[in-house]
């Protein structure tokens, strides 16, 4: 009998010392909070999946922080030679193509507004801004699963945050839609933490001549035969109404319109002009990250380039949200 109550004295011992030691979602925020926001600033290396199209695409993002306000991230697709960065500086933000020898301005501020889970910074607020997230752990990291602040809520609510136990520093971030099915996974591969740059650093300047020259040549010779592409998602009472080819001499463009419960316009012509652009052309609206694309949004439209051909959505009932979805959504065929 003795024995026996030895016994369970000690396992509830064990037990309370267990306790004692673990860490609540609290104590590790505000560790979080005082390693990643308090930082001067930090450069990363991180590989971006996406898999919500028929074959998942691969991305290399590259980020530079400068506390407070700058930012500079590169997104190119692997094994391709095309890229675009997005510049925020004392004079705007800046999306730069160098394949189509484009510069876009915005006077936004980007990424304020719109969570980036490739910068720890919107990472840190995404966990913050959610009282009611979950967070687990297993041997080597800590777990928060949260609701994402991004363009594209509706269609991906939710990301797992794994950040490592030693390090306090994030390893991965999956980001779910609404069946928990991963739709975009990040993975850090690299993550300095107290860096700092100058101002000249962070200029929305093109890249050299020689490589833009380069990516342009190449560009030229892969551009793909222009395609009519089609938003795939299924929303009930959305039918397409009407699709035109208007071809001349100088274009061609093919014009969809939707009605139903959800009415637009969605204009599409091939990618014809790669001089390079020597003033900035200023986009009205915000940066709206597609994640395989940024384009330009405002209350009434979405515009932005992908597989070489220009598109433009329109609609006066929609919000910005819904026409992030539909864009991230058109697949080149014959899905009608």
């Amino acid at each position: 009998m003795r024995s026996r109550l030895f016994a369970g004295v000690v396992v509830l011992l064990m037990l309370l010392l267990t306790a004692c030691g673990a860490e609540s979602k609290e104590d590790v925020l505000k560790k979080l909070s005082s390693k990643w926001v308090d930082t001067k600033g930090y450069e990363l290396e991180a590989q971006m999946q996406i898999s919500t199209g028929s074959e998942p695409r691969l991305y290399e993002v590259s980020v530079w922080h400068t506390k407070p306000e700058f930012y500079r991230v590169k997104v190119s697709q692997a094994e391709e030679d095309v890229s675009q960065t997005i510049v925020r500086n004392k004079e705007g933000v800046f999306v730069i193509t160098p394949t189509l020898g484009k510069t876009y301005k915005f006077q936004s501020d980007w990424p304020e507004k719109n969570s980036q889970a490739y910068l720890i910074g919107s990472l840190a607020q995404d966990i913050k801004a959610d009282k009611e997230s979950v967070m687990t752990e297993n041997k080597n990291s800590y777990i928060f699963e949260t609701k994402t602040r991004n363009s594209h809520q509706k269609m991906l609510p939710t990301q797992q945050i794994f950040i490592s136990k030693k390090t306090l520093l994030p390893t991965k971030v999956s980001i779910l839609n609404d069946q928990k099915q991963e739709q975009i996974l990040i993975t850090f591969d690299k993550i300095t933490l107290g860096t700092s740059r100058s101002a000249a650093d962070y200029k929305a300047d093109m890249p050299s001549e020689e490589t833009t020259e380069n990516e342009t040549a190449s560009t030229d010779a892969e551009l793909p035969v222009f395609q009519t592409h089609y938003p795939t998602l299924q929303w009930e009472g959305v039918d397409k109404l009407d699709e035109k080819v208007i071809k001349n001499d100088k274009e061609e463009r093919v014009i969809m319109t939707y009605g139903g419960n959800k009415e637009f316009t969605i204009i599409q012509s091939p990618i014809t002009k790669k001089s390079v652009d020597l003033v900035p052309v200023f986009a009205a609206g915000d940066p709206a990250d597609l994640g395989f694309a940024i384009g330009a949004i405002t209350d009434k439209s979405i515009s932005w380039e992908q597989n070489g051909v220009q598109f433009f959505l329109a609609s006066d009932s929609m919000t910005r949200e819904e026409m992030i979805t539909v864009a991230s959504s058109m697949t080149a065929g014959d899905l009608k």
